[in-house]
């Protein structure tokens, strides 16, 4: 019974991290890569939820938003301290995306405690949440540098997710089914980075 168990919050762990957390993932940097339009551009795109009601924007951030991320994130740490390699079943390959999965997985749980409090704690306190404040935190060569990794971090760790989810929902069972989903994958984690890369880099 504590195997089910597991295996079920692994699976819920896996499912909430492609719904709604991937999806979310794919949404805001989409968002942000309107900032290569300019900066007006890119003000009015994130001016669009000023028309959602305040209580509305609170219930579908938390509900779809937070609480998934801070499920993910926790139970994800705890998977990277406590799962091992199995380098018999998935060779050499998996194992380093594994291995890569686990520590940007760490990773993201600080970059996205800091990301929300320098914008949406900051404007919870009144500040403009625009081009210029995000061109003001990446004027610091260290900060954009951090953000690089971290958008670097989170394009790998969904599209990665993806396969892992592919695999633990039992879509993709075949050797050949798992490496065409890797192939995939990567030119999803490509162009993905490429869209949340170039939208950092409209703000220097």
């Amino acid at each position: 019974m504590s195997k089910n168990r597991e295996f079920q919050w692994r699976r819920l762990h896996s499912l909430l991290g492609i719904i709604p957390v991937g999806l979310f993932l794919v949404f805001h940097l989409s968002l942000n890569f309107t900032a290569t339009g300019g900066e007006e551009n890119y003000n009015n795109s994130i001016g669009i939820m000023e028309y959602v009601p305040h209580w509305l924007l609170l219930i579908v951030e938390w509900v779809v938003i937070y609480i998934p991320i801070l499920f993910h994130g926790l139970y994800g740490v705890y998977i990277a301290f406590t799962a091992t390699h199995n380098v018999k079943r998935f060779g050499t390959f998996r194992n380093w995306m594994f291995a890569i999965q686990r520590f940007t997985g760490v990773f993201l749980v600080i970059f996205i405690a800091w990301h929300i409090f320098q914008t949406r704690i900051q404007k919870a306190l009144g500040t403009d949440v625009d081009f210029n404040m995000m061109e003001e935190i990446v004027a610091n060569p260290l900060m954009l540098a951090f953000y690089i990794v971290g958008i670097l971090s989170a394009t790998f760790h969904l599209s990665n997710g993806i396969w892992s989810f592919l695999v633990s929902w039992g879509i993709t069972q075949s050797p050949k089914s798992q490496k065409i989903a890797s192939y995939v994958t990567m030119v999803f984690f490509v162009v993905l980075s490429i869209v949340g890369v170039a939208a950092i880099l409209a703000f220097v």
